[in-house]
């Protein structure tokens, strides 16, 4: 596991010296949709990737239903998140993790749940953690005072693990895991212990990848959800090492997060020197406006665009009103010849940035 760690502060590394600046914003607003996506749907959430993004753009007073509720929620417990970490005296405290409870569950209807409010459980009613399909069920502790005290001595924990140099990248995914088995809440209890890991990271100077982590867990949902019962059974037998495995599995969703992101940038920059070379070329008169605008089309596509299809395209046809094939075929010939549109195997259009198979190294 030591390799494994050692890998993810090199790559943490990498990613602070890429072009992050250059892409920033649009980087972050990525990261936050794919990640309140991912550990919505861990708990249940039924948004698609594209139906949270468009929440997370309403404003309050137009939010409908419970989902679009949960997502905003999610939003304003990253941005509470964020406040938190770049505030140089901040240390974890059971008030921060009522707060964060009371920002995910705000307006979301439970029979028993209350935002910032521990579980206290009444006679006779049970809570229980897990299911067989990932290792057992688990009876979490009960009582309010049981669960103070549980969270108290786990906040007093992590401060004095960081006192004695114990790194954020250990830290973070304990205080993740030893959460999840107290279970304070009554709901919302998944989604508070991922807010609280990334939060602890951001404290520590990682970027994008602690939310990105989300998504990690979401893609690998049946090891995330098994290795809390593997470790807590390790546990139970007295293991020197109880929560290696979870630890390992952090370590390799960080690696994996970390690697996507700097990919991500490295593309994110293509692209917005691509857009500069376009204009430039637009400005120069190397190509005209209906090239310009074919070039935009095809890459607000997001991916490939067949021929067939272009032609087909409202917008295209306009273009072209009254011109000719001759016309037509000439502007995207030209396009090709200046690099600015690529032509694939199977007669689909790419932006000039991408490389295809079979084009020179």
């Amino acid at each position: 596991m030591g390799t494994l760690y050692l890998r993810v502060n090199d790559a943490h590394q990498r990613l602070r010296g890429s072009p992050l600046a250059q892409v920033a914003n649009r980087l972050e607003k990525e990261v936050v949709v794919s990640s309140i996506f991912g550990t919505n749907s861990i708990e249940g959430g039924t948004l698609s990737e594209e139906e949270t993004q468009l929440a997370l753009e309403l404003d309050p007073a137009q939010v409908q239903g419970v989902e679009q509720r949960r997502a905003l929620n999610l939003k304003a417990a990253y941005d509470l998140s964020r406040q938190a970490a770049a505030n140089a005296g901040w240390c974890l405290s059971l008030d921060f993790i009522l707060e964060a409870h009371a920002a995910i569950t705000h307006d979301i209807p439970h029979e028993r749940n209350r935002p910032g409010l521990l579980r206290d459980n009444p006679k006779g009613i049970a809570t229980y953690v897990g299911d067989q399909a990932h290792g057992g069920r688990y009876k979490p502790p009960h009582f309010g005072r049981d669960i103070r005290l549980l969270l108290e001595a786990l906040v007093s924990w992590n401060a004095d693990l960081s006192k004695k140099g114990v790194p954020a990248l250990i830290r973070a995914p304990l205080v993740h895991y030893y959460y999840e088995l107290i279970h304070p809440f009554w709901d919302g209890n998944g989604r508070v212990g991922r807010v609280l890991e990334a939060t602890i990271l951001q404290r520590d100077g990682f970027q994008y990848a602690p939310f990105s982590l989300a998504r990690f867990y979401l893609d690998h949902i049946d090891r995330y959800f098994t290795l809390f019962n593997v470790c807590r059974k390790a546990d139970a037998r007295r293991s020197e090492t109880p929560n290696t495995d979870f630890l390992a599995f952090f370590l390799e969703g960080m690696l994996a997060s970390l690697n996507a992101l700097h990919d991500r940038v490295n593309r994110l920059v293509n692209i917005l020197l691509f857009e500069n070379d376009i204009k430039w070329h637009h400005d120069e008169k190397l190509i005209n406006t209906r090239q310009y605008a074919i070039v935009s089309q095809v890459m607000a596509a997001g991916g490939p665009v067949p021929i067939e299809e272009l032609r087909r395209a409202p917008w295209y046809l306009g273009l072209y009103n009254n011109r000719t094939d001759k016309t037509k075929q000439r502007d995207l010939r030209r396009l090709r010849e200046q690099g600015l549109l690529k032509l694939d195997g199977g007669n689909r259009l790419w932006p000039g940035f991408v490389r295809l198979e079979g084009d020179k190294q």
